[in-house]
């Protein structure tokens, strides 16, 4: 057990390989220590991009006008 929720289980034992389980709540997200370390420089990453304002203002024009389209259509 890992605290009250979190619970590893031996699902199969071949030779020398044992493979485990992981129940937990959906809340508690579990992955493995490769995919976490992608996840972690992904968003590493993410928070270096420059943000560009004029971006955001272009893009929230964007779906304005489509919407409005979509409205005149009707």
């Amino acid at each position: 057990m890992i605290g009250d929720e979190i619970e590893v289980v031996v699902i199969d034992i071949k030779g020398d390989q044992v493979k485990l389980g992981i129940r937990a709540p959906k809340s508690v997200t579990v992955h493995r220590m490769e995919i976490y370390q992608e996840i972690k420089q992904e968003n590493i990453a993410a928070t270096k991009s420059e943000f560009d304002p004029t971006k955001l203002r272009e893009l929230s024009e964007f779906f304005k006008t489509e919407k409005n389209d979509k409205k005149d259509k009707k």
